[in-house]
């Protein structure tokens, strides 16, 4: 599934045999260390493993969350409801005093976004491949064929915890870089570059608070900045298997600008 709603691998080959790596890399500075690294594969199967495990996130085929949002700077707040589906299915609805009503979704084909600032506008070329490719829903598994290459750059810090640091490379060439605890082996966040209405966009989502919600763990926080714009969704019920698929369908305003 996909955080920060609950979400958008493969390692690199581990080395063949370790005594030999330990042996080639004495004498050599820093060397050592990065081979110590855990494989990007082992860091993602443990977050898999934490929040419920493999079977318990192929086991669902939709999911129901509500929750909060909030713009801590102008001290904003609202709601907040998501609904995905699978295999690709997704739609958003945030409703904030002062700003109105905003929804994004997504039906398998046509992806989407109506807000009173920019009126409906109908994604296509790099927008539209980047909201398919993020709204996989079970994007957490990091599915092989997602990917040409998934692997460990370093043991960093990210908000204030010790966490391993992975770069996701897309079929297309474009890069994530995610952030796992150490300690816990939970996803602690990312980082990304995406295009919008109004240009690439670089942002940062930091993901803490995760609780069990039924057969998976979720974090129940979810803190996005972006063009130094701080927004914190919270999580407070989450619901699967009972979306009715008619929530996904596109709205008469998106439908009108389908040529």
């Amino acid at each position: 599934m996909r955080l920060p709603l609950l979400k958008p691998g493969v390692a690199l080959p581990v080395l063949a045999c370790a005594c030999a790596a330990i042996v080639s890399a004495a004498g050599t500075p820093g060397l050592e260390a990065k081979q110590a690294l855990p494989s990007a594969r082992s860091i993602i199967d443990k977050h898999i493993k934490a929040i419920g495990g493999r079977e318990a996130i192929l086991a669902q085929t939709s999911m129901h969350s509500v929750g909060t949002v909030s713009l801590p700077g102008p001290d904003i707040s609202g709601t907040l409801e998501t609904f995905q589906g699978k295999p690709n299915k997704f739609l958003q609805r945030m409703t904030m005093p002062g700003i109105g009503p905003l929804e994004e979704g997504f039906d398998g084909t046509v992806g989407w976004s109506i807000s009173p600032m920019t009126g409906p506008i109908l994604l296509d070329g790099k927008q539209l491949e980047q909201r398919k490719f993020d709204v996989d829903f079970y994007e957490e598994l990091k599915a092989p064929e997602r990917y040409s290459a998934i692997t460990t750059m370093e043991k960093t810090t990210f908000d204030g915890r010790a966490a391993y640091k992975i770069k996701l490379v897309k079929k297309d060439g474009d890069e994530d870089i995610e952030f796992y605890d150490a300690d816990t082996g939970l996803k602690a966040g990312v980082t990304t570059s995406r295009e919008t209405p109004m240009g690439t966009m670089q942002g940062t989502t930091v993901w803490t608070d995760f609780k069990q919600f039924g057969p998976l763990m979720h974090p129940a926080t979810t803190k996005v900045t972006m063009m130094n714009v701080e927004m914190i969704m919270t999580i407070q019920s989450v619901e699967y298997g009972k979306v009715d698929p008619s929530v996904f369908t596109v709205p008469a305003q998106i439908k009108a600008l389908i040529k």
